[in-house]
């Protein structure tokens, strides 16, 4: 199986955490303006690759500047001769750099234990220098999750992904095997993530207002590492950001019969909304 597939990526990820509320709406309005993309819906497998101490993910919760991480990745179950993907994903004031490249399971395996030199590239140049800087990385937590990826329907760069079914574990940490372990949302919720460099349209920023959606710093590995090594439950670790948040109707959508005083707390969302995708844009016109 040969993928060919983009292998740099620059652009905002921005997330936010949904119950079934607010999935239902966001749902139906993507529908309107969004389509899936080539992938579509997908079973997505992931091997995290950290230090026996989890350097990487206590790092990645403390939320810094800067933080990176360094994964395998398939869709779907893969055999040792199928292709994978190899991540080196790092985060800087608010903007992902991700590089990728793609090599058979098996090769990637024996590279990142030590026992094969890397492919040649840049991008290879570059993963295997992380390899090299943080001694002792390895396999450290299998991660799987089912995807729906959407595209904007006018061709620009917005994409939305919808995460549900998250499950983490640290044993039987294979591409090749069924996903299995703890669940890392409770039952219900799902994570949502807007991909874009150019800021959010404005059909995007009143979904979110109006669905009482507020961007979220949730780590899918970080999360899954508090729940398995530290022992936080599923709820702790994505529910406290909602304390605060204003009710929705059974509709999900604000109504003409809310309070004044609610309807103004709607409106400054609104305005918060539109304050980050004009922050947005003028970065990513400036970058």
């Amino acid at each position: 199986m040969v993928m060919v597939a983009k292998t740099i990526f620059k652009r905002y990820e921005l997330k936010y955490v949904l119950d079934r509320c607010q999935y239902d709406a966001v749902e139906k309005v993507l529908q309107e303006h969004m389509v899936l993309d080539r992938y579509g819906h997908s079973s997505i497998r992931n091997i995290y690759l950290d230090t026996d101490d989890f350097l990487l993910a206590r790092r990645s919760i403390e939320k810094p500047l800067y933080k990176e991480k360094l994964r395998l990745r398939s869709y779907g179950a893969a055999t040792e001769d199928e292709d994978i993907f190899v991540e080196l994903k790092r985060k800087y004031d608010g903007v992902v750099y991700k590089r990728r490249l793609s090599i058979p399971s098996k090769k990637a395996m024996e590279w990142f234990s030590g026992n094969a030199e890397p492919p040649m590239g840049q991008i290879a140049e570059e993963i295997d220098y992380f390899r090299v800087r943080y001694q002792g990385i390895g396999p450290a937590m299998y991660l799987s999750y089912e995807r729906d990826s959407y595209a904007a329907k006018d061709g620009g760069d917005l994409r939305i992904t919808i995460d549900s079914d998250i499950l983490s574990r640290t044993v039987d940490i294979d591409l090749g095997q069924e996903p299995s372990g703890n669940e890392v949302l409770p039952k219900g919720y799902r994570v949502m993530e807007v991909k874009t460099m150019y800021g959010y349209p404005s059909w995007l920023t009143e979904l979110l207002s109006y669905n009482s959606l507020y961007k979220s710093s949730f780590s899918k590995y970080g999360n899954a590492y508090k729940e398995m090594v530290l022992g936080f439950r599923p709820e702790e670790v994505c529910l406290p950001s909602y304390a605060g948040q204003i009710s929705r109707s059974n509709s999900g959508y604000a109504t003409d019969n809310q309070t004044a005083g609610k309807r103004s707390v709607i409106d400054k969302t609104l305005y918060s909304h539109a304050k980050t995708a004009a922050s947005i844009k003028m970065r990513g016109t400036i970058e």
